[in-house]
């Protein structure tokens, strides 16, 4: 797996100081923010993974978030007290990929930090393995040895839990995958109810940066009842 380091924020220094000896005891590399401002001063090619408190002063997770998409791909995991629907879908629309309500406990931490690195680095080099571009959708192009997509030439900025999705769908193109088969595929974690939601905001984000007419949607399809396809 890529060494790449972890870069966290959160304003109260005793929970850095936690999440760093955590962290760097499990064997990772770590870099420490105490605002948002000092995330974006700090993130660069050698970050593999941002780890967001979402209510810090001045600029908040949720608005980091909307910076780093606008230069990275970085997997983003938010730590927050806010348990809502609501403010989850918030969090997926802005880009983040996952999402942790505390109180958690540090085995759940680990567990979701190793698993967001595996599906970003480790999965994603395994299918460029093939070395092959997979076309969906008309004009879409998903290239596997790069992780990156494309529609009519011009690279769509997703994110990479959004990223693989759409690469396990194309890659199936006219199975019908329900919300927990996809959940289950990219998470690496088991379903849920509320999951279902979670994957449902995520799909709603991928026909937009695709350009979908929200009333006729002609990438990812709907099977209603069941679940979601590409023909």
């Amino acid at each position: 797996m890529d060494t790449k380091k972890i870069l966290f924020a959160d304003d109260d220094p005793e929970i850095r100081e936690v999440l760093r000896l955590l962290l760097v005891g499990e064997g990772f590399a770590v870099e420490e923010a105490a605002s948002g401002t000092e995330v974006l001063k700090k993130l660069d090619d050698s970050v593999g993974l941002v780890i967001l408190d979402v209510m810090m002063p001045g600029l908040g997770g949720y608005a980091v978030c909307a910076e780093i998409r606008k230069q990275s791909a970085v997997p983003v995991l938010f730590l927050t007290a806010k348990s809502q629907d609501s403010e989850k879908a918030l969090g997926f629309t802005v880009g983040g990929d996952d999402y942790l309500v505390k109180p958690f406990s540090y085995t759940e931490l680990i567990s979701r930090v190793k698993a967001m690195l595996r599906r970003y680095y480790v999965y994603g080099a395994k299918a460029g393995e093939e070395n092959r571009v997979i076309r969906c959708c008309g004009t879409v192009e998903i290239d596997p040895d790069q992780c990156v997509v494309r529609q009519d030439g011009q690279e769509v900025p997703l994110t990479d839990t959004e990223y693989h999705i759409l690469l396990l769908l194309a890659s199936h193109q006219k199975k019908v995958f329900s919300a927990q088969n996809i959940y289950e595929s990219v998470w690496n974690e088991p379903y849920f109810y509320t999951s279902n939601n979670t994957v449902m905001v995520h799909i709603r984000n991928i026909r937009r940066k695709l350009g979908d007419d929200p009333q006729n949607c002609r990438t990812i399809r709907t099977v209603w009842g069941k679940g979601y396809r590409i023909e």
